[in-house]
């Protein structure tokens, strides 16, 4: 292969300017806001919405400074409605994304569900992306598998900040407290959801002593 289309097939990591601290970094770190036509400011977890947009670090503590700092106001030229729950509903959205980049997941069958499902997958399954935990579940059941997971796949990475209720309801399962991610485009997707999420929120707080 020669040198240009290796070069041809590396991934551009697009880079922005964040409203409050003034740091250049790569969309994965960051979140767009976009100016609503009434001047309000809103979230725009995808990046998709039209019209003018800033970008912020994903952090509470940054869009709390956003706010305090009059930024937006800055970054758009001219003074802007900023909702009081920003950062709440960048949360939200993250969350509901995530959630539904699971299930594309179970659709594409890239998700072991269920305590039994997910030993085996540990045991016997080709490399995984991620295990999901729910955040109220048994802790028996979790440690047996934390205990697998360490000595069958050592390294792998475990999310345990969605309850079983929100799990059960994107998965249209209840009850899901086990989940094992197989690698694909749904587990890319999920793990730059969470990655931001974790701006928010502990993603693994049943791991804290």
């Amino acid at each position: 292969m020669s040198r240009g289309a290796r070069t041809s097939r590396v991934k551009t990591v697009r880079e922005r300017r964040c409203a409050v601290t003034g740091e250049v970094l790569g969309e994965a770190s960051l979140l767009r806001v976009a100016l609503a036509p009434g001047g309000q400011v809103v979230p725009d977890v995808s990046a998709r919405l039209p019209g003018r947009g800033a970008w912020v670090k994903a952090d509470r503590a940054t869009l709390d400074q956003a706010a305090r700092r009059k930024a937006f106001h800055r970054a758009f030229g001219e003074p802007v409605e900023v909702p009081v729950d920003l950062a709440g509903q960048f949360e939200a959205q993250l969350e509901a994304r995530a959630l539904s980049a699971l299930g594309l997941a179970r659709r594409a069958g890239r998700l072991a569900m269920g305590y039994d499902a997910v030993r085996l997958a540990l045991q016997k399954g080709p490399d995984p992306a991620l295990r999901i935990e729910a955040s109220d579940g048994a802790a028996d059941g979790r440690g047996k598998l934390d205990a697998l997971a360490r000595a069958a796949r050592p390294g792998l990475a475990t999310v345990s900040c969605f309850s079983a209720e929100a799990l059960g309801a994107a998965l249209g399962r209840s009850g899901v407290v086990h989940l094992l991610l197989a690698q694909g485009p749904e587990a890319q997707s999920f793990k730059g959801l969470v990655s931001k999420l974790a701006g928010f929120r502990d993603l693994d707080p049943a791991a804290r002593p």
